[in-house]
């Protein structure tokens, strides 16, 4: 019987940590989806016409067509997404004055619980 208490403890802590690498993961995930959408908010303050916005996505998915991980292949789409973002022209041009660090700004789409 201890034997088998030990088995469940042992499975018990697997299952605890992959969990937790989980939870890191879609933190990750959260983190750059914010950065990504912050972007967006700045290129959409800037009139960024929609076919410059399409063609911005239309890369973006072009680039990361082949998933082999579903995981993976989402954090792969939103990195490329604000690689591509920040490449953006109207950002490059925008006086330092105007650009804003993302952790500075105020996130009107956080969510409190």
């Amino acid at each position: 019987e201890l034997q088998q208490k030990v088995e469940e403890i042992e499975l018990l802590k697997m299952e605890l940590q992959m969990l937790e690498t989980e939870r890191v993961r879609l933190s990750l995930l959260e983190e750059k989806f914010m950065d990504v959408l912050q972007l967006l908010q700045q290129l959409r303050d800037l009139n960024i016409s929609k076919r410059a916005l399409g063609k911005i996505l239309l890369s973006t998915l072009e680039s990361c067509r082949d998933p082999q991980n579903e995981k993976a292949h989402l954090f792969e789409v939103l990195d490329t997404l604000h690689h591509e973002l920040t490449a953006c022209e109207l950002l490059q041009n925008q006086p330092l004055g105007q650009t804003q660090d993302h952790r500075a700004l105020v996130n009107p789409l956080l969510i409190s619980c």
